[in-house]
């Protein structure tokens, strides 16, 4: 504020504004360039120009000025603002006192106050100008190479530098970044999905490119490092049994295989606590990894490969094995239980080879066993949802999308594991082990908490896997509802889940008189192997949507039979069992669940995961 006071009509500056006084009492009306008044202090403003001002209109446009020769004739003596107008534009009229304030608030050539402005030294100016020049340029290519991603997807209009800048928006897309700046530049939300858009239409990855292991935090590589011999501790000869290893067509990790001994059922499971022992470094490899990454492209194994060709059972005359051996009562109890490290004699074949001899004199005993304790499991609420699955596979790259049908043999197998399971668990319980078990809550019930009936149809199948509540991983025994079972542990897959291969540790320990870990040793493990498990499950889910997707992509007048499972509204809720997809389309008139009907293809968003169908027909 000047030493003068500001009278009506004068030209004040107001937060960097111009603006005029209409009226001076104990506040300041005034008026600014836009029209609207307002009310403010005295300190709130500073004077520029006595006036009187009627108007000012036109203070938005700029006059021309002799800039240049004032600053060199000023060079760096002190003038007052209106002595610096008079020299710029031969006036000091209020729009050309504004014009030099705006030329001094540059701080190009000139800097001072109302009372006192003086010029910049010529270095300075000459620095502050290529600075200037400089951002300006970078801000030009900045828009020009912005205006070039917008267009990206209509022609091949960027270069190999434009693209190594698409560095940022890849670190977004792999979840490496939360932040992309061409994406805020370009107004996209910060999404990983928005990024993978934006580096499709540029070319930068393919459509083939699956981000989704690493998004999800995972290795994509295999594990490597020294894989340590066999020893010769004792083991129980049980090659006199045939034992069976029964898998997919395929199959490159057997490590679980079932025989019969009269009533004495057996499961021998690859012995991989003998090679793997609690924190050596292929032990802290698999719990980092926490199990096997199974996607179209191939498989990420948490252990090297030569583990299983050492251990795999049934890949040599005879295999080390761990073998649970028990018998099932009458009501299918698993009782009279051991566990012993053992060599065994497998021999393996496929699902299909067995479904075809089930009901012969070689799988039919195994097959009532099974049956025994499936009821077993039934009468305590287990739940079998028959809903389509398909395996997805990458060959040579064509994509395989390849139904899987419900096989008896499929089933046989997995009760048997599941027996193993439980007959390791009440081991582990009976002789105070310390031990992972596998637990889940009930399914929440409707909405007086009573249990839904059992799910018969699709529909609701599909509504009550929505109800499932998480199987969790607990260093304390609890029931797993949705197996039906009152206790239970995985422990026929220790090639390929980490806390298999810890409850392996425990066993052998206890079996050879060893120290075992403590339960916070087990709870660790068990808390490692949660915390990465679920985007393992998570990264094999959307890898499979992705390469269905690109399927549905290749195929792209695909049409095909669909189940209604859902509607909210006019939309329905599908799956597509040839392709174990689930989607949504709008239904053109009314529609009973379960009923089948003819979907076509309309449009696939790849980022997204989102496939679009029109109802052709129902």
């Amino acid at each position: 504020m000047t030493h003068l006071k500001p009278q009506q009509g004068a030209l004040v500056l107001y937060k960097s504004s111009p603006a005029r006084i209409l009226a001076y009492s104990d506040k300041i009306e005034i008026q600014l360039i836009n029209g609207k008044n307002k009310r403010v202090r005295e300190k709130d403003i500073t004077l520029l120009h006595p006036g009187p001002v009627s108007s000012l209109a036109g203070f938005d446009q700029t006059l021309q000025g002799e800039i240049e020769e004032a600053w060199e004739l000023l060079g760096e003596d002190t003038i007052p603002l209106m002595d610096l107008s008079e020299l710029i534009y031969g006036e000091t009229s209020p729009h050309a006192v504004w014009s030099s304030w705006q030329i001094i608030s540059d701080d190009l050539l000139f800097h001072g106050s109302v009372g006192a402005v003086s010029g910049y030294p010529a270095e300075r100016v000459e620095a502050v100008q290529q600075t200037r020049n400089t951002k300006a340029r970078e801000q030009q290519e900045k828009a020009e190479f912005l205006e070039r991603l917008n267009s990206a997807k209509h022609s091949a209009t960027l270069s190999s530098e434009d693209l190594a800048q698409l560095s940022d928006v890849e670190m977004l897309a792999l979840g490496r970044s939360e932040v992309s700046r061409i994406l805020r530049d370009l107004g996209r939300d910060q999404r990983p999905e928005n990024g993978h858009h934006l580096l499709l239409e540029c070319s930068y990855w393919e459509q083939r490119f699956n981000p989704y292991p690493i998004r999800m935090g995972l290795e994509i590589e295999s594990a490597e490092g020294e894989i340590p011999t066999l020893d010769d501790a004792p083991r129980v000869d049980l090659t006199h049994l045939t034992s069976w290893a029964i898998d997919d067509t395929g199959n490159r990790d057997p490590d679980d295989a079932i025989s019969l001994d009269g009533e004495r059922i057996w499961v021998h499971v690859a012995d991989v606590s003998a090679l793997i022992t609690p924190d050596s470094p292929l032990d802290l490899q698999a719990r980092a990894r926490g199990a096997n990454l199974y996607i179209p492209e191939g498989t990420r194994t948490m252990l090297p490969f030569g583990v299983t060709e050492q251990l795999g059972l049934g890949l040599a005359d005879r295999s080390p094995a761990l073998s649970f051996s028990f018998t099932l009562s009458s009501a299918g109890e698993v009782e009279n239980i051991e566990v012993v490290t053992s060599w065994v004699k497998v021999i393996r074949t496929t699902y299909d080879a067995v479904e075809q001899e089930i009901e012969g004199e070689t799988f039919a005993p195994l097959y009532r066993k099974a049956l025994q304790f499936q009821e077993k499991r039934s009468r305590q609420g287990a739940i079998r949802l028959n809903l389509p699955e398909v395996k997805i596979q990458l060959k040579e790259d064509d994509i395989t999308i390849t139904p899987l049908p419900r096989l008896r043999s499929r089933d046989l197998v997995t009760d048997f594991m599941l027996m193993a399971g439980e007959a390791a668990a009440r081991f582990a319980q009976q002789h105070e082990i310390p031990f992972p078990f596998s637990t889940q809550p009930p399914p929440e019930g409707d909405e007086q908490g009573n249990p839904y009936p059992h799910p018969q149809t699709p529909a609701e199948m599909y509504s009550f896997r929505r109800r499932f509540q998480r199987s969790q991983l607990k260093s304390q025994p609890e029931p797993h509802s949705g197996l039906g079972m009152k206790l239970y542990s995985q422990v026929t897959s220790p090639l390929r889940r980490y806390l298999d291969l810890v409850a392996h540790q425990q066993l052998r320990a206890w079996i050879h008189h060893q120290p075992l870990l403590d339960s916070e040793a087990v709870t660790e493990r068990v808390g490692a192997a949660e915390a990465v498990i679920g985007n393992v499950r998570r990264a094999e889910r959307f890898s499979n949507q992705h390469w269905t997707l690109l399927w549905l992509k290749e195929q792209s007048h695909w049409s095909g039979e669909a189940v209604l499972v859902n509607t909210m509204k006019q939309r329905g809720t599908f799956l597509i069992p040839e392709l174990g997809l689930e989607c949504k389309a709008r239904l053109q008139k009314p529609t009973e669940l379960n009923q089948t009907v003819t979907l076509k293809l309309a449009e696939i968003d790849l980022p997204e995961l989102t496939p679009y169908f029109q109802v052709v027909s129902n």
